[in-house]
């Protein structure tokens, strides 16, 4: 069932939150990327605050900062100034080895991409990272994400033989495996049909009520933000707005209003 709409509120900063609810914060954050005149502001002094145990849905208009901002929180990109917190761990002032050890161990990506190695069953895929990292799955766990994901009967078959959005639920299946602290969704729909890109939200609505699982996701389709507990709406690399239990219409309401 989708959120009823709310009220849009004004975003707070991460201090509005007790930190041991929030599974990762920014704190002033900004990203320029060129010199001189050539220089391009992507992120400006922001600040925000991700509850642990929520979805979290961020929108804006193209070239809003949407994007920059999941890449900075995710640890895959470096900002220009500010600090990102996942938990108590500061990750901007990591050095490179240990940043990549904990986005392995402590951070899940979903993309467009799939990026499945077809010559592994979907129950390979799933565990790759995990066995690459060394790691014991722990079956029980894996075998919750199976069931919430609801492809048991297509485990043994290889990515040619899954459709689109089969695949992109085994991708996200995936990045679940290891239990992560959070899961990074950069426009995971946007491959998608209409239905199979419902089949992936309901799923990664499923992670955060029945296995746990914090997500944030970057869209910009208000229909998909609508399985988020909370909007947070970006404009000209600024938070400017948020919405709490969102519906599909008051969020494209707002997003006509920012010009997206």
């Amino acid at each position: 069932m989708t959120p009823t709409a709310t009220a849009p509120t004004t975003a707070g900063s991460p201090g509005a939150a007790d930190g041991a609810h929030l599974a990762a914060r920014a704190e002033h954050l900004s990203k320029a990327y060129g010199v001189g005149e050539a220089t391009v502001t992507a992120l400006d002094d922001v600040s925000v605050g991700l509850d642990r145990g929520r979805f979290t849905a961020i929108m804006g208009p193209s070239g809003s900062g949407k994007s920059t901002l999941l890449h900075l929180l995710a640890g895959l990109d470096r900002p220009s100034s500010g600090t990102v917190h996942l938990g108590d761990t500061e990750i901007t002032s990591l050095r490179d080895k240990a940043l990549t050890i904990l986005r392995r161990d402590r951070i899940g990506f979903i993309f467009q991409s799939f990026n499945l190695l077809p010559t592994m069953t979907a129950a390979e895929n799933i565990v790759l990272p995990m066995r690459i990292a060394g790691r014991r799955p722990d079956p029980h766990w894996v075998a919750s994400i199976v069931e919430t994901i609801g492809l048991t009967d297509r485990l043994g078959h290889r990515p040619s033989e899954l459709s689109g959005g089969q695949q992109q639920r085994v991708a996200a299946a995936r990045a679940l495996a290891s239990r992560p602290d959070i899961v990074f969704a950069d426009e995971p729909t946007g491959a998608l049909d209409s239905r199979s890109g419902t089949e992936l939200l309901k799923f990664l609505r499923s992670a955060v009520d029945d296995l746990g699982q914090t997500v944030v996701m970057v869209t910009h389709d208000p229909g998909a933000a609508c399985y988020a507990d909370r909007v947070i709406f970006l404009a000209d690399g600024h938070v400017v707005d948020e919405m709490s239990e969102p519906s599909a219409e008051g969020v494209l309401d707002h997003m006509k209003r920012l010009g997206g």
